[in-house]
């Protein structure tokens, strides 16, 4: 082999790829659960690793010392304790009342190492509404903005929350209405064929979020309550009218329901009683970036989930040549084969609900913002678990992929930063 040729190859597989901190070793086999399974404590350190390798973020410090990573609260050390207060006191003081303008730098900066939560006091969902834009970052606005979102989601309920039966009977009554205006005739119309179809559609939609909402995280009391399911019912009728081009696909329920949850659990009550209607414009402001993935005339487009897919390979291509060449040349492992639900669902059928709250943070801080970031995310997990994927066959890595194992996030997240400003454009 020619020195040029073993320098591509070094090349093509980064040093510290080959690191023991990115491989994950087998797990025993247990039942899939469609939900993920929520970790257990992060194992004892591993041995220091060599200099090539940095050493994680100080987020798995600020964040690990206080949760599992399947987001229990266990007990904490002195030092897994300040770390926690410090890094809360960072946010508080990052959107401290004094301030009259968020600095969103610094506030990403935060999210990225972690957004802290329990001991009575939670920033999370304050955080979330501004990395989402649904805040303005001057303070004196908030109070002005809340009123008006708020009240144009009542006026949207008022609007959108007809059943298709009872449009069906106004149309019928607006027909006769012009009907009697035009003929004088006692006897109305029976709307188009057109209309027809349009509200046997809406009445699919209908029942596919009814089935929908009530599969949304059955393990977890908080969506099995009535009102929480008629809240995510009310939120995803009015989106799938007001935005035609996406409608409801199926699966939106499981991105609408981390951020209901962030904001229904607010402790200012203020905020918890009209989370209905913030979940609504943060949901839009989130499925804004991502759009183009549930638009199904866009799926072979430039910008539709299959050029999202074929980034993904690019994108592993370019950081572990070997990885890709094993999963799409020898094992034609392709990305539509495991990532599409990666994508569309932002990781929330891979991991614990409550990890995936933490995944968010990272996501949602990311200055490359959330489509860049999700996609670094999906490609550091296909190198987290490279040496299992190298040795494996189709079957094997498929059903890998598609359960995808039990992790350590920070770890996750720190590879996830390392491919930061190389999206293929």
């Amino acid at each position: 082999m020619t020195r040029e040729a073993m320098r591509r190859k070094a090349k093509a597989v980064p040093e510290w790829l080959n690191s023991p901190l990115w491989s994950t070793p087998p797990l025993a086999s247990t039942p899939a659960d469609p939900y993920g399974t929520d970790f257990s404590p992060p194992p004892a350190p591993s041995p220091k690793p060599s200099p090539s390798v940095p050493p994680p973020p100080m987020r798995e410090q600020a964040v690990d010392s206080y949760a599992g990573r399947g987001g229990e609260i266990r007990e904490e050390d002195g030092a897994g304790a300040a770390l926690r207060a410090h890094l809360l006191a960072d946010f508080k003081a990052a959107v401290r009342l004094s301030k009259k303008v968020v600095n969103m730098g610094e506030l990403r900066r935060l999210a990225c190492l972690g957004v802290p939560d329990g001991g009575g006091t939670d920033v999370r969902p304050l955080v979330w509404k501004l990395l989402l834009g649904y805040l303005p970052t001057e303070r004196s606005l908030w109070p002005y903005e809340l009123e008006k979102k708020r009240s144009q989601y009542s006026a949207y309920k008022d609007e959108f929350l007809l059943n298709p039966s009872e449009k069906l009977r106004r149309i019928e009554e607006s027909k006769l209405s012009r009907k009697k205006e035009l003929t004088g005739e006692r006897n109305g119309l029976l709307p188009s064929s057109s209309e027809n179809i349009h509200v046997i559609q809406e009445s699919e939609i209908l029942e596919q979020i009814d089935r929908d909402v009530k599969r949304t995280h059955p393990d977890k009391s908080f969506f099995s309550a009535k009102s929480n399911q008629e809240s995510l019912r009310r939120i995803l009728i009015i989106f799938s009218r007001l935005y035609p081009s996406v409608r409801y696909v199926q699966g939106l329920n499981e991105v609408l329901a981390p951020l209901f949850y962030v904001l229904k659990n607010d402790l200012d009550t203020s905020n918890s009683t009209s989370a209905e209607a913030d979940t609504f414009f943060c949901f839009v402001e989130l499925i804004s970036g991502f759009k183009n993935n549930y638009c199904k005339h866009l799926d072979n487009s430039r910008v539709g989930i299959r050029s999202i897919l074929s980034k993904l390979s690019q994108l592993l291509k370019k950081h572990d040549e070997e990885l890709w060449r094993h999963m799409e040349v020898i094992t034609k492992v392709y990305p539509q084969y495991y990532a599409f639900r990666w994508i569309t669902l932002l990781l929330t059928m891979e991991f614990s609900f409550n990890v995936c709250i933490h995944i968010w943070d990272a996501m949602l801080g990311d200055p490359e913002g959330p489509p860049d970031t999700l996609l670094r995310i999906c490609c550091a997990m296909l190198i987290l678990v490279r040496k299992r994927l190298l040795v494996g066959d189709f079957t094997a890595n498929i059903q890998l992929l598609q359960h995808y194992p039990q992790t350590n996030i920070d770890h996750l997240l720190h590879i996830a930063n390392r491919l930061r400003g190389t999206m293929p454009s």
